[in-house]
């Protein structure tokens, strides 16, 4: 039998562990998140958006520093969402853009890389490409990291693992790519 201290003591441990569990609960719970509108025309705090301008929502891919998908105030350009994305990385090649241009909402900003012009891209077609797809089986690594989500070692693996692939679903033999990869590049790739 326990004696009366020992009762009190495991009554003050169990109930130690019981707001322990609680705190930890409440702690775990999800949080409301809020977008900040940025740029101009932001709304002010304590300031009434009564006349705030309309909301563009714009994903920025490719070769930018931080992809993804943000949201602008109207009147924003194209640099402005480049900018946000975090600036060009050193391989991009703006001149394919019109960086003044306005953004238009649920539009995707894609900025290439520099290098010899490639299928899907202004300015001509790849060797080894069929209406504006890339040819898998006879692609240089260059053009192939063109493609969305294949960057200089995937390339250089697709390139090494090809034995005049069969069908474009023979990508998903090559080590890194994956189901999503693949979806991503299907309708830019053939063979």
């Amino acid at each position: 039998m326990l004696s009366r201290g020992e009762i009190a003591g495991l009554i003050v441990v169990l109930a130690a562990v019981l707001g322990g569990a609680g705190l930890w609960y409440a702690r775990s719970l999800p949080k409301p998140v809020t977008i900040a509108a940025s740029g101009p025309g932001a709304a002010q705090p304590g300031v009434s958006p009564t006349a705030s301008p309309a909301s563009l929502i714009v994903d920025v891919a490719g070769a930018v520093r931080k992809p993804g998908v943000y949201e602008f105030a109207e009147g924003e350009r194209v640099v402005d969402a480049i900018e946000r994305a975090g600036g060009p990385m050193p391989k991009a090649d703006l001149t394919l853009l019109n960086l003044a241009a306005p953004l238009v909402d649920g539009t995707q900003i894609m900025v290439a890389k520099t290098g010899p012009p490639v299928a899907g891209v202004p300015g001509g077609s790849a060797p080894g490409s069929s209406a504006g797809l890339i040819n898998i089986n006879s692609a240089s690594a260059t053009e192939l990291e063109a493609l969305s989500g294949i960057g200089e070692v995937l390339a250089a693996t697709i390139v090494e693992y090809r034995t005049q692939s069969a069908s474009v679903d023979d990508l998903l033999d090559v080590s890194g790519i994956g189901p999503a990869t693949l979806e991503e590049i299907r309708d830019q790739v053939t063979v």
